[in-house]
């Protein structure tokens, strides 16, 4: 469509075309209100009612003066001419160039599944790469320690420790994976199987099948990224496993993938639906309980670290390496906040966990060796707690009886909003059965218990071969100690909610 000089052609304006309509409309109306003053009247009266011939006045009859007022108008619509808009008239307008519209019946333009998932995985790999090459380039800058290759180097060798590789040194392997990049990792992996799954136009398909192809299809070349990265890596003060890096990154990105294509696919509801209603809301009972647990851990160790913050602070000050190397101890302590959140939960159920061979720390006994100086260290209890702990061992309690409490009010107030009538004539909720949330709040407990054990797996490694080759928490009493808490705990919760959350006053 033409567009005038005064506007530059695609413009995408909004309010362009309706100036435009409104103009032309406007054209219109004054053409038409020219054309009937000049037209003559088609009964050939003057405008008095006198008749043309000298007969005299018209018959001034009620019912004929009510009807010859009516005539004039259709007469006017009658005599009206209709302009035509066309090309030749519009390109005298402003006009604006729209986009293509998808007429109906014309196929969806889906893109291979090959390029579309080549493309997001060299997306999130960048995406996910690049703010620590960035971050850890400023700060060598600063420092004025090496350049931009060596930046890189050490941001690669950052990254892949953050998918869980174990990176070589000269006091040993690295394998204390900072979860919180992780999560950045999987946040990222997660946003390209959801792009995928729309290019390739299997949006809200509902489809499992589906989503673990594109899941797949972003794994495979997501691990060619990470083998590349570890080559470029290995051989320069680091040591790391290509092979080993190619299954790390397979896992991970298959695991991140799918957890966007599911969401795009709309597969998860497609499932639950189909699920039995005790299996349905026992594993989100248990997820909701163990993210919960973690949050109490998150608060207790923030609250501790806060404490110990003068300490923290004198920590940092050791190092004495500049405003620079002083933000990156904070910022390393920042990419392990999650572990520490997940080490303080383990605190919280009672295992505790390990600083080193031979060490421990729990509620009962708190016995360390020499530790690194970061600042996560000054929130370490002084040793064990008497009455103070066995309050701090009620905070899993109180977060699974939560758990059981919002399963409770979820079936009561469910998406289908069904009511009963009372006794009394007022709308109440329907109670679940006795039977669903028993059997939901038994199962919450191995569901919470396995998703902190593979955390608590997860968070900890080594810190090369000395006192501290062995971190974090035993992940199996974990994993039991959970599981026996939460399903005491939901159980307890959805009980109190289905006995007094529904009485009346």
């Amino acid at each position: 469509m033409p567009s005038t000089t005064d506007r530059p052609e695609g413009s995408e304006d909004p309010f362009a075309v309706a100036e435009a309509l409104q103009s032309v409309v406007r054209d219109t109306e004054e053409m038409s209100i020219d054309r009937d003053r000049a037209a003559p009247d088609p009964h050939g009266s003057d405008p008095h009612g006198a008749d043309p011939h000298g007969a005299g006045p018209r018959d001034t009859d009620p019912e004929s003066t009510a009807r010859d007022s009516a005539e004039p108008e259709s007469a006017e619509s009658a005599n009206r001419d209709t302009v035509v808009v066309d090309d030749e008239m519009l390109g005298r307008r402003d006009t604006v160039r729209l986009p293509h519209q998808r007429r109906p019946g014309e196929p969806v333009r889906r893109a291979p599944m090959a390029v579309a998932a080549g493309f997001a995985t060299i997306w999130a790999a960048l995406l996910s790469y690049l703010p620590i090459a960035v971050v850890i380039g400023l700060a060598r800058t600063l420092e004025d320690s090496g350049g931009v290759g060596a930046a890189a180097h050490a941001g690669l060798a950052a990254w892949l420790l953050g998918h869980g590789l174990p990176v070589g040194t000269s006091i040993g392997p690295l394998a204390v994976t900072p979860l919180l990049l992780t999560l950045l990792v999987i946040w990222r992996l997660n946003r390209a199987g959801l792009h995928v799954t729309r290019a390739v136009g299997a949006r809200r398909s509902g489809s499992t099948v589906t989503a673990l192809g594109v899941a797949g299809a972003i794994g495979l070349p997501y691990a060619l990224v990470g083998a590349l990265a570890a080559v470029m890596t290995d051989g320069r003060g680091t040591q790391v496993s290509a092979g080993l890096a190619a299954v790390h990154f397979f896992v991970l990105g298959t695991a991140g993938a799918l957890i966007g294509s599911l969401r795009g696919t709309d597969a998860v509801s497609v499932l639950a639906r189909k699920s039995p209603p005790v299996l349905r809301h026992g594993i989100r009972a248990g997820l909701v309980a163990a993210f919960l647990i973690l949050g109490a851990g998150a608060v207790a160790g923030g609250l501790s670290v806060a404490l110990g913050g003068g300490q923290a602070a004198e920590m940092i000050a050791a190092y004495q390496t500049g405003v620079a190397g002083q933000a990156g101890i904070t910022l390393i302590s920042m990419g392990y906040a999650v572990n520490a959140a997940i080490w303080a939960a383990a605190y919280l159920l009672g295992p505790g966990f390990a600083l080193g061979a031979g060490s421990a720390v729990s509620i009962t006994e708190v016995s360390v060796g020499p530790l690194p100086m970061l600042p996560l260290v000054a929130g370490l209890p002084e040793g064990p707690m008497g009455a103070t702990g066995t309050a701090l061992l009620l905070l899993p309690i109180i977060a699974g009886g939560v758990a059981g409490w919002l399963l409770t009010q979820r079936l009561r107030h469910g998406r289908s909003g069904a009511r009963r009538t009372g006794r009394r004539g007022g709308a109440a909720p329907d109670d679940p059965p006795w039977s669903l949330l028993i059997g939901a709040g038994v199962l919450a407990g191995p569901v919470a218990g396995v998703v902190l054990g593979l955390m608590s797996r997860l968070s900890g490694g080594s810190l090369g071969t000395g006192k501290l080759a062995e971190i974090g928490p035993d992940p199996l009493r974990v994993a039991v100690v959970a599981a026996i808490v939460a399903g005491v705990s939901v159980v307890a919760g959805a009980a109190a909610a289905r006995v007094f959350g529904n009485r009346r006053a």
